[in-house]
């Protein structure tokens, strides 16, 4: 009996490691990447072929080895050693990891547990998260560290702590702030993630809060955005501003609250949304004197901007949204039910969702566009991150979106990828570590045999349609490997992990996706 329990626990562990295998492998003693194009972080244009040489998780050589189209002499190259490992990555493209920073590690109402929503931003290149508040800090912490030790299939983990999160009785007092935000940095904590509250308590939380070294974030909750707006926060040292409420208020020449409608009710999704589908038209016009004082003193602050324009593109254009083609496959039961029109779920607004309201939100999309390309040509830094989890928006398929609107916005496609990459990694405090490929760094990368420069969307998990010259349509792209810490992860076999998973559990409901009122 105990001999047939040995055998079943060997066969139980083996296959764990097999499936380990399966997916991820390394770090490896050496790694080199063979003859990719690289296209860095740091608005540098492509270059290749060039040899990455990685040792265990840092990258220690990045050589170019040849011209384009011209045999590479190999005496040239880097050596191999010994138990190495090589990825003939000839043709292809090389870019840094990609860093969300808007990454909510899913929610028990939408019913998406870390292991899946992790699988989905790996496959999609993104290798460091910042979690803008969620289930906890000691929740997100345990993550954080599971990923630095390789103990879980995970990008790396960034976590800010929604302000008050975890406190016995509600803050307020300044001194209730600031010992509140002593313990979150002891919880270990990176930063906070705040929505607005009294003044006097937001000025002392920033305050000590940059006193201690962190870094923080805010999403302004229209409840206090009349008596704290963005350019308040970035005045009292906040380092980053969420999607872009309080930035029009900050706007304002007219007025100082937003001119709600009569019957507005805040705790009405549609209210609060189709409301907010009207505000920029009521800031000062793009280039006028008040709107260009406001990001000229933005920008000499050294505040940041993550605009997450992709969490709210559904309400633009909701048939586009719920009708993505990634849905079928990888969208968990639960968490397409929350999307749903619903008087609960946050961001399930469509009571009554129509054409007055795209219109209006359309309009509204290409002023918020305006300022944010605005601020990037100024010097401002602008940041990728998706909000997923929301609103139609899956997790790491809306990163990729998000590319798309920054490109939209009227981003260079390289403006765009240093978004992803460099701008996030500074925006955290960690581009000594990550956002951008050179000698001391973490290995994180991706590679993909398509160039994105070209096409964002060969960057989606379902790839990109193309004809061929006869006349057959395939699809392209979706990221080959991603890279994170020297660990080298099969970003195909991650979606299909992620798609087994959805698979089981249609199984298990006996569910089949159908449309709203069907």
């Amino acid at each position: 009996m105990r001999y047939l329990l040995l055998i079943l626990l060997f066969s139980f562990y083996s296959a764990l490691a097999q499936n380990k295998n399966y997916l991820a492998e390394g770090p490896y003693s050496q790694l080199i990447i063979r003859g990719a194009t690289l296209i860095n972080g740091n608005g540098a244009p492509p270059i290749g072929p060039v040899d990455i040489v990685i040792e265990n998780d840092k990258i220690i050589d990045v050589k170019v080895v040849g011209s384009p189209d011209v045999e590479i002499n190999e005496s040239k190259r880097p050596k191999l050693n010994q138990g190495g490992k090589e990825i003939n990555a000839l043709g292809m493209f090389v870019l840094p990891g990609f860093i969300d920073m808007h990454g909510h590690i899913g929610g028990e109402a939408q019913g998406a547990d870390w292991d899946y929503v992790f699988k989905l931003w790996l496959a999609h290149g993104i290798t460091t998260i910042r979690e803008p508040s969620g289930r906890g800090v000691k929740y997100a912490v345990d993550l954080k560290k599971r990923s630095a030790k390789n103990e879980i299939i995970a990008p790396r983990v960034l976590a800010y702590t929604g302000f008050g999160q975890g406190s016995k009785k509600p803050i307020t007092s300044p001194e209730q702030a600031r010992e509140w935000v002593r313990q979150n940095k002891k919880n270990g904590a990176d930063g906070i993630k705040f929505f607005g509250a009294e003044p006097e308590i937001m000025k002392a939380a920033l305050d000590e809060n940059k006193k201690l070294g962190l870094r923080s974030a805010c999403h302004h909750a229209q409840l206090r955005v009349a008596r704290w707006n963005a350019l308040n926060s970035a005045r009292a040292g906040l380092t980053s501003m969420e999607h872009w409420y309080g930035l029009p208020e900050a706007l304002f020449t007219d007025r100082t609250i937003q001119n709600y409608s009569p019957d507005f009710n805040y705790q009405n999704e549609q209210d609060r949304f189709g409301e907010a589908g009207k505000l920029w038209k009521q800031a000062a016009k793009p280039y006028s004197d008040h709107w260009n004082n406001v990001m000229n003193e933005m920008i000499g602050l050294d505040f940041t901007i993550v605009p997450t324009f992709n969490i709210y593109e559904a309400s633009r254009d909701l048939h586009r949204a719920r009708r993505a083609e990634w849905h079928e496959d990888y969208t968990l039961p639960s968490l397409w039910r929350f999307y749903q029109p619903s008087k609960i779920s946050h961001g399930s607004y469509w009571h009554f969702w129509g054409t007055e309201e795209e219109v209006a939100w359309k309009e509204n999309y290409k002023l918020w566009m305006t300022f944010i390309n605005e601020y990037k040509n100024r010097g401002g830094r602008v940041c990728t991150g998706s909000d997923s989890g929301f609103i139609f928006q899956l997790y790491g398929f809306a990163y990729i979106r998000e590319m798309e609107l920054l490109r939209e916005a009227g981003f260079h496609p390289l403006e765009v990828i240093r978004s992803a990459t460099l701008n996030g990694a500074e925006a955290l405090g960690i581009d000594h570590l990550t956002g951008s490929v050179e000698i001391g760094k973490s290995a994180d990368l991706i590679i993909i045999e398509e160039n994105p420069l070209r096409n964002f969307k060969v960057l989606y998990g379902t790839g990109a349609i193309k004809l061929t010259k006869e006349n057959k349509v395939i699809r392209v792209g979706g990221v080959k490997h991603t890279i994170r810490q020297g660990v080298v992860y099969d970003s195909k076999k991650l979606l299909s992990e992620v798609k087994k998973m959805v698979d089981q559990a249609k199984k298990k409901e006996g569910f089949i996706i159908t449309q709203p009122g069907y």
